[in-house]
């Protein structure tokens, strides 16, 4: 009789010998799709607004590295986690977000790793379903390939909690900040003074991304320009008017100080309303145990001395 081992052993066999026959039969030139736009490609530009010369961007040295050791299973699979997560572009606007100044190539290095985390936690789990319930070998492949998609998956939901953290903090700095502008303003300083000041006595997630706004406005970067940037690397909704509001302000000679009290003004509003929300969610919530737990408890109080007595009469 064959064993648990020899079945499972058997299983990974075949699973190797049939992922290698597909890689073997997918990189033949004559069942390869080769459309039009692969066979020109070559031939046409690299990236657009680039001289037809010029050299190619190189690869980060990590997906260069994946790539030469992995070979085409880690092109297939890189290729296969931008079109379940999203594209480069969208995933690095995300990183922009959370406030990681990583490439897209070491965070799509992070998901694989957390793939095949995923994955020997569901051999681990395979392994005890084939031996301790008697699973069939497809099932225990089956809970390895759910526990690689899952790894992948827990990845970017914890980088979409960084940026919802991230976005909370800057809510919570928001009115603090534009009230310290708004007085160093009224002080007599510039908008850029005043954002290098409270880049430089703040702390927190807002105050650094007022110093790389100074910073691009210091590399000849326009003031509507920078303030354009700010916004739209940072996941804070009302960050996005205020640039706007001060680049206007600026352009038409609006008394800034006003607006930058107007503006923290209406942060404070803004979580006074999300402060009622939350609370009003959490009042729902909260009625769970009330009705579960506490209004059982005081209907058996109630009615267990009448029990009680009925008992003692009969």
């Amino acid at each position: 009789m064959t064993g648990p081992g020899t079945v499972i052993a058997g299983a990974l066999l075949g699973l190797m010998l049939g992922a290698g026959l597909v890689l073997a039969l997918g990189a033949l030139p004559w069942l390869r799709q080769r459309d039009l736009a692969v066979r020109i490609d070559p031939y046409l530009r690299r990236a657009r607004g680039s001289a037809l010369f010029d050299a190619p961007a190189a690869a980060s040295r990590a997906r260069v590295m994946t790539e030469t050791l992995l070979g085409p299973v880690a092109e297939r699979g890189l290729g296969l986690l931008e079109r379940l997560t999203g594209g480069a572009e969208q995933l690095e606007r995300r990183l922009r977000l959370a406030g990681r100044r990583t490439s897209v190539d070491s965070f799509r290095i992070e998901q694989v790793v957390s793939g095949v985390l995923g994955a020997l936690i569901g051999v681990a789990f395979a392994l005890g379903a084939i031996t301790l319930r008697g699973a069939s070998p497809l099932m225990g492949l089956f809970i390895v390939l759910l526990g690689a998609v899952l790894g992948v998956l827990l990845r970017d939901h914890l980088l979409t909690r960084e940026i919802t953290r991230r976005a909370s903090r800057m809510a919570r700095e928001f009115p603090t900040v534009a009230d310290l502008l708004a007085l160093a303003v009224a002080a007599g300083e510039s908008p850029i003074a005043a954002m290098e000041r409270v880049a430089r006595t703040s702390t927190g997630a807002l105050p650094e991304e007022f110093a790389a706004t100074v910073a691009d406005i210091r590399a000849g970067a326009g003031i509507a320009q920078a303030l354009t940037a700010l916004g739209s690397r940072t996941p804070l909704h009302a960050l996005s008017r205020f640039g706007d509001g001060v680049s206007i302000a600026i352009e038409r000679g609006t008394p800034l100080a006003e607006v930058l009290r107007a503006q923290a003004q209406d942060a404070r509003e803004a979580s006074k309303r999300d402060l009622m929300e939350t609370a009003g969610r959490r009042e729902v919530i909260m009625l769970v145990p009330v009705v579960f737990l506490v209004l059982p408890l005081v209907i058996v109080f109630a009615i267990f001395p009448g029990l009680a007595v009925l008992e003692i009469s009969l």
